[in-house]
């Protein structure tokens, strides 16, 4: 992949599932990465692993979900190594349930970590971005933010809030050379689906053309494209990765 070595890179929830196949994978591309999660034992797992192949990472502690929590990586970040020039917003949570049954609280949990806690960080990473003129924001949306799903109102309003962040910041920073773009995962196995019954996963496999369900390292790969060089010219964008579920 083009134009990612030697660049400054933080993945959120990146103890694992899709972040830290994205921290994996911009460290191969030559990034140096910064991966933050609550989870501080498998963030250390994931450094020594790039560490092993020869990238460079480090790990900082983040939960996505508190303000403070997120100023505070925010800052360590930023004093180690001066500037975030890619920044993959992929932090997420579930808390599924019927709308008529749905707890205030597991709406807030939603909106907070996934929609409210991107908002925040991107706003604590962005004035470097804008002084270099450069920049990569990624926001890992979903599928659901584009089609909704029923038992799901507040993670599918969460994703579809971030492809509204994603086209107006767009505009925003274009100026300054930073693009922002969404990808938007259909079924991945992760260990956020992997909690699925047959009977759920039998009906999410019959509404995927391909077949299949999508893995990690192909919404990894999505990831390095649209932070690399190549991507240059595409910003406001939402790339939807989902093995046909939702062609628009």
């Amino acid at each position: 992949m083009k134009g990612l070595a030697g660049r400054i890179a933080l993945v959120t929830g990146a103890s694992q599932g899709i972040g830290r196949a994205c921290a994996l994978e911009l460290a191969a591309a030559g990034a140096i990465v910064a991966l933050a999660a609550r989870n501080e034992g498998k963030l250390a797992e994931a450094v020594k692993e790039i560490e092993g192949a020869g990238g460079q990472a480090a790990a900082f502690a983040l939960d996505i979900a508190n303000e403070e929590s997120i100023k505070t990586a925010a800052k360590e970040v930023l004093t180690r190594f001066g500037k975030v020039e890619i920044l993959v917003n992929n932090a997420g949570i579930t808390r599924d349930g019927l709308m008529l049954r749905m707890k205030r609280a597991d709406w807030d949990d939603v909106l907070s970590t996934n929609l409210t806690g991107t908002f925040l960080l991107t706003q604590a990473l962005l004035s470097p971005m804008l002084k270099n003129r450069w920049g990569r924001i990624i926001h890992v949306s979903s599928v659901v933010g584009r089609t909704g799903q029923a038992g799901q109102v507040n993670y599918a309003a969460s994703k579809a809030g971030l492809i509204g962040l994603t086209r107006s910041m767009a505009r925003e920073v274009a100026s300054r050379g930073i693009t922002v773009n969404a990808v938007a995962p259909g079924y991945i196995e992760t260990p956020m689906t992997a909690v699925l019954n047959e009977e759920q996963r039998a009906a999410m496999m019959a509404q995927i053309p391909l077949g299949r369900p999508g893995t990690d390292a192909e919404i990894a790969q999505c990831v390095a494209f649209l932070a690399s060089d190549s991507a240059s010219y595409i910003t406001g964008h939402v790339l939807d990765v989902n093995g046909g579920m939702f062609m628009g």
